[in-house]
């Protein structure tokens, strides 16, 4: 008598794949689905990043007589795709400044008002 009763007597169970592995693992279907979105994504960026790869390199046989192509199309993917993992690779380091506070990437004016009180009315120039 078999203990599974998915399975008739004398039957072998089914080898399950490591998707069905998963899929039995993680019960919530919304979570599967981030997953599934996290594996896609890492698919699209390690595809672009192989195509990027390949722009650099000289296989023989194959002719890069006219040098490197344009891959901004690629490369916009690829940084995309890094952007997904919340990886900012623009990104300048913060420093800190003389009063400790970061700098941010973002332009700013610091404006300190030492006499109050103080009226801002806009020009018709």
């Amino acid at each position: 008598m078999s203990c599974h009763k998915d399975h008739k007597e004398g039957e072998e169970p089914k080898k399950k794949g490591p998707l069905d592995k998963l899929k039995e693992s993680i019960d919530d279907k919304e979570e599967q689905l981030a997953i599934l979105g996290t594996f896609i994504r890492l698919g699209v960026m390690v595809w672009a990043g192989f195509i990027i790869s390949l722009n650099y390199i000289n296989l023989p046989g194959i002719s890069n007589d006219d040098g490197p192509k344009d891959i901004t199309f690629i490369a916009s993917v690829f940084t995309g795709a890094l952007a997904t993992f919340s990886v900012d690779v623009g990104k300048k380091k913060d420093k800190p400044n003389k009063e400790g506070d970061k700098t941010s990437s973002i332009p700013t004016q610091t404006i300190r008002i030492e006499q109050a009180p103080i009226k801002i009315v806009t020009s018709d120039k």
